[in-house]
């Protein structure tokens, strides 16, 4: 099996190829290209990631039998680019789009070590004071929902989920998230940059079952104001409020912020 894994959601750009057929050790080979981060210009960069990606693994699109992408949450054009760069890959090729959310790639890619007794929570930026939440169990199974809480309800949030133990914060938010649990005396930096691997994203694309919803995945409604001329004008900033919480792709949406698994 090929996966070919795509990611645009936060201020990251990356492409990667998962190659079950490639006979390695470890059953897989992944051939991956990232861009520095970047606040725009991922629509002109992706697209050749990924030719260059199949390019060096001496593949095709048509040799291709997944595409996975992050779904969210992150920045509203961001995550929209990717999304519709799989989208026509699978229509042309007539391929499964499977949807990872941010919160997953960034959880399952803290390296297991780092992660070891301890709870994991995934902190996206939403260039917003309130960050998007996620808690994880050491095996990395969701604990309660996504989030966006104001930052200081954050510490009675996560007391509500997890009393006081081993945590470890990952995500490109986890850094502005630190400060505010600084009670809890088992608090750890996961190490990398928090933002989601197109590499983790094709490796959890090629394992989960297909059908898995590829819309995009937000905690709140985009921002969208209509300006005097007519059509829509969006703020391109990302998106998340627990007020108004859209649920988790293929779930229904909950008070409080949260989805329904």
């Amino acid at each position: 099996m090929k996966v070919l894994g795509l990611d645009t959601a936060t201020s990251g750009c990356s492409a990667a190829l998962w190659d079950g057929t490639a006979g390695q050790d470890d059953g897989a080979r992944v051939t991956v290209r990232r861009s520095p981060p970047m606040a725009r210009g991922q629509a002109e960069v992706l697209v050749p990631l990924a030719q260059e990606v199949l390019a060096d693994a001496g593949a095709g699109f048509a040799e291709l039998d997944r595409i996975a992408v992050t779904v969210g949450p992150g920045a509203f054009t961001g995550l929209r680019i990717a999304l519709a760069a799989a989208r026509g890959i699978a229509v042309a090729q007539d391929l499964p789009v499977i949807g990872i959310t941010s919160f997953d790639a960034i959880a399952h890619g803290v390296p297991a070590a780092e992660r070891a007794g301890r709870f994991l929570l995934v902190a996206v930026d939403s260039r917003r004071a309130e960050p998007f939440l996620q808690l994880y169990d050491a095996a990395l199974a969701p604990v309660g929902d996504p989030a966006m809480p104001d930052p200081a309800a954050i510490p009675g949030w996560l007391d509500g989920l997890y009393p006081p133990g081993p945590l470890l914060l990952a995500g490109d938010a986890a850094a502005a998230v630190a400060p505010l649990l600084a009670g809890r005396a088992d608090l750890a930096l996961a190490s990398g940059d928090g933002l989601p691997d197109a590499a983790v994203v094709a490796a959890l694309g090629a394992v989960r079952p297909t059908g898995l919803p590829s819309e995009p995945f937000y905690l709140r409604p985009p921002d969208v104001t209509l300006p005097k001329t007519g059509g829509p004008k969006t703020g391109g900033s990302k998106t998340g409020d627990p007020k108004t919480a859209a649920a988790r792709p293929g779930s229904k949406a909950v008070p409080g912020g949260g989805a329904a698994a």
